[in-house]
């Protein structure tokens, strides 16, 4: 298993706690936190998804 999809998985686990407070708890500044954890979740997805792309492409020039 790659490092780059631990670090996905450590990175919505460490929102576990946020989103609980946002959705069960109503507190507003853990809707913060989890709107900026997913905009952080979106950014790596997207550069794995490149990363991936790129690997792709090489293996299909060899």
């Amino acid at each position: 298993m790659s490092n780059r999809f631990q670090e996905i998985k450590d990175l919505v686990m460490s929102l576990e706690g946020d989103f609980d407070k946002f959705y069960d708890k109503n507190n507003q500044a853990a809707g913060t936190r989890v709107r900026k954890g997913m905009q952080d979740l979106k950014v790596l997805a997207q550069s794995i998804r490149e990363e991936v792309q790129n690997l792709k492409n090489q293996k299909e020039e060899e």
